[in-house]
């Protein structure tokens, strides 16, 4: 069970350095926002189950269980008012605007 959980634990960190290298190279902030979102819920989910994989105790499996819906809930919830508060900033969406933004 211990090279399952090594796997899971090297696939997160692929997910991690795919989703920085992503936030760098995406120039809007909507899409970093999410992109951070992303990296945030996968990893973090794929962590916990290799935990999961590694404790020998139902108890902790069935709290790690219980971490991991609620961040299935909370996730998309600070996103979504990530990208509310920049909305409501005045930060542009489109990418043709964000040069106007950038300057002033």
């Amino acid at each position: 069970m211990l090279i399952v959980t090594y796997i899971i634990l090297v696939l997160s960190w692929f997910f991690i350095i795919f989703g920085i290298i992503s936030i760098f190279r995406v120039k809007n902030l909507y899409a970093r926002i999410m992109t951070a979102a992303t990296i945030d819920s996968v990893a973090m989910i794929l962590i916990l189950v290799a935990l999961a994989f590694a404790s020998s105790s139902f108890e902790y499996g069935f709290r790690l269980s219980l971490l991991i819906l609620f961040l299935f809930i909370t996730n998309p919830i600070s996103s979504h008012v990530n990208i509310r508060s920049a909305y409501l900033s005045g930060i542009p969406v489109n990418e043709k605007d964000v040069s106007k933004w950038s300057k002033s």
